[in-house]
């Protein structure tokens, strides 16, 4: 136990005198003053995979309607609240769009820090659609842009909890919110089959993920061009970051939507059949941004 708390202060004192102080506003916040607990459950995520993999290679796969269907209607009512909460406090705090500093909008920047503070658990909630890839033997789907957005996410924000947990981080999380609330109602309404002739929208989610990451870039970049005191290491991580997403997601998307031969119009199977089981990820391999190749 010692030697625990002793990497776990290495860690955090290391992290201390590359970012300087953390903000004392979300000091005593559940599992942001140590970074332990984000990583260690960052490992169990990729442990889980790996193991997972080969726990299931000689079963056969689970169906999980029932749960992929509590699971993606509870997630939608999150992302939905998030949504709301970082509208609403944004506007109380009159937070400047293009630039916004951390300090100025007192209250609001402290309600604006509580939802941001749900936008970085949802991510280790978010771990499962991997955990039900596995579990249904999707293995096809666990791409490296899915493992390395997911486990990336969480981390990430964590830092930016304990550094940054308001002013211009407040756009991503809120079109992110929005996404979300589109992607997993379609998640959820692709588990019931008499609902599969009204799901012709899903190439649009594809394109809204990709304008998503567009518009976060830019919104980053505005606080370079006009600085408000906003940390300017924050916001060039930020845009490098979003931009390797671009990347991933457009090779993804390309090789993805460039494959439209004239058999596969003759070979494809009737709306709503690719999906079976109950399985609410039968297009969008992951949240902000992977797109399953079956989704063409």
């Amino acid at each position: 136990m010692e030697h625990l708390k002793a990497f776990d202060d290495e860690i955090n004192a290391f992290l201390d005198n590359m970012f300087g102080p953390r903000d004392s506003r979300v000091r005593g916040w559940f599992m942001l003053d140590s970074y332990l607990p984000t990583f260690f459950l960052t490992v169990l995520y990729l442990l889980s995979i790996w193991l997972g993999n080969k726990y299931m290679k000689n079963r056969h796969a689970l169906s999980l309607r029932g749960i992929l269907t509590l699971y993606n209607l509870g997630i939608t009512l999150l992302s939905l609240y998030m949504l709301a909460e970082l509208l609403l406090s944004s506007w109380e705090g009159g937070y400047n769009l293009q630039c916004q500093d951390l300090t100025s909008a007192g209250e609001a920047d402290v309600r604006v820090a509580k939802v941001l503070w749900w936008y970085y658990f949802s991510k280790s909630i978010e771990f499962l659609d991997t955990i039900f890839f596995v579990l249904r033997k999707k293995t096809s789907q666990i791409t490296f842009l899915h493992v390395y957005h997911h486990a990336s996410m969480f981390n990430i924000w964590w830092c930016v909890l304990n550094w940054i947990p308001c002013g211009q981080s407040f756009f991503g999380p809120t079109l992110n919110s929005f996404i979300h609330i589109l992607m997993y109602s379609y998640y959820g309404l692709s588990v019931f089959p008499s609902m599969h002739k009204y799901l012709w929208w899903k190439k649009y989610l594809t394109q809204a993920q990709l304008v998503q990451f567009v518009l976060t870039i830019t919104h980053t970049m505005s606080a370079v061009v006009k600085p408000c005191g906003f940390p300017l290491g924050c916001l060039i991580f930020q845009s490098s970051y979003m931009l390797t997403l671009v990347i991933l997601f457009l090779n993804f998307y390309a090789q993805t939507y460039r494959k439209k031969p004239v058999k596969e119009n003759m070979e494809e199977p009737p709306a709503g059949k690719e999906v079976k089981n109950g399985f609410s990820k039968a297009y969008v391999t992951a949240a902000n941004g992977v797109i399953n190749k079956k989704a063409q």
